[in-house]
């Protein structure tokens, strides 16, 4: 029998979920079953992410977590198991972009991005494995996705610190389900990694480079991105959730410790 997509039964918490990718995982999760732990730092907005779930028969609860702080990541997981009965997905998506010129880059920003793209994966994920390992709060599994970037597997100017952080996730995400296979955890570990995606942070970038005279146009920083692409589109928040529903549900049972691009060809060339 084929596996079937579907994480009913499951509950999930997503970082980062206000908006763009996480907001679509959310959505994507609780419309194939999942209990829903919308989580970021902009509560009114995870908010919103959970008001229109329940409105189209999900259940989701908002829950604030600024993904650098240790307290927040251990109140989430807490609320996921003890208002939803249990914890089995965790999409670490929280993320932040700097585009600048590694010269004019300041220690003070260097570390912010690491704090929120890397520490925020590293606290997410040890609060995870702590309560889906057997004796854990949770105690019966679950499935780790880690949302990295084509920048975790491909350099890029301007993006020293961004792509420093996603190149982190990606080993991150490896090691730590090495560990998890070799110790029985039942816990299954992997990265995605998208391309071009139409989610507010690819508008800033599109708003930086008319900023800097690096465009025309709207559209000629559009197509500055989509020429380094095989396919003729730029990707949307609902391609990486596809990818992520597929990681968290059982039809991923034997996979762990891989790396999956979401990217219409970029890394293919």
């Amino acid at each position: 029998m084929e596996p079937v997509v579907h994480v009913r039964g499951k509950v999930a918490l997503v970082s980062g979920a206000a908006q763009g990718i996480g907001a679509a995982c959310a959505r994507m999760l609780a419309a194939q079953g999942a209990r829903l732990l919308v989580a970021d730092i902009d509560l009114a907005g995870a908010r919103a992410v959970a008001d229109d779930i329940a409105r189209e028969g999900g259940i989701a609860e908002a829950v604030a977590l600024d993904v650098t702080r240790e307290a927040d990541w251990r109140a989430a997981v807490a609320a996921a198991i003890d208002h939803h009965g249990g914890f089995d997905v965790l999409v670490n998506n929280a993320g932040i972009a700097l585009v600048q010129a590694l010269a004019d880059t300041s220690l003070e920003q260097w570390r912010q991005v690491h704090a929120v793209n890397l520490d925020g994966v590293f606290l997410g994920t040890r609060e995870a494995v702590t309560a889906m390992r057997p004796g854990g709060r949770a105690g019966r599994g679950g499935s780790i996705v880690n949302i990295s970037s084509v920048g975790g597997l491909i350099g890029s100017e301007r993006l020293t610190a961004y792509c420093s952080t996603k190149g982190g996730v990606r080993l991150f995400s490896k090691s730590v389900a090495i560990e998890c296979g070799r110790a029985g955890y039942g816990i299954r570990v992997n990265s995605v990694h998208p391309g071009n995606t139409d989610t507010p942070m690819f508008h800033r970038e599109l708003q930086d480079m008319l900023d800097k005279g690096m465009a025309a146009n709207l559209e000629e920083a559009r197509k500055f991105f989509m020429d380094m692409q095989v396919l003729p589109m730029i990707g949307q928040p609902g391609d990486v959730a596809a990818m992520v529903l597929f990681l968290a549900s059982d039809a991923a049972r034997f996979i762990t410790g891989a790396e999956f691009v979401v990217d219409g060809g970029l890394t293919a060339q």
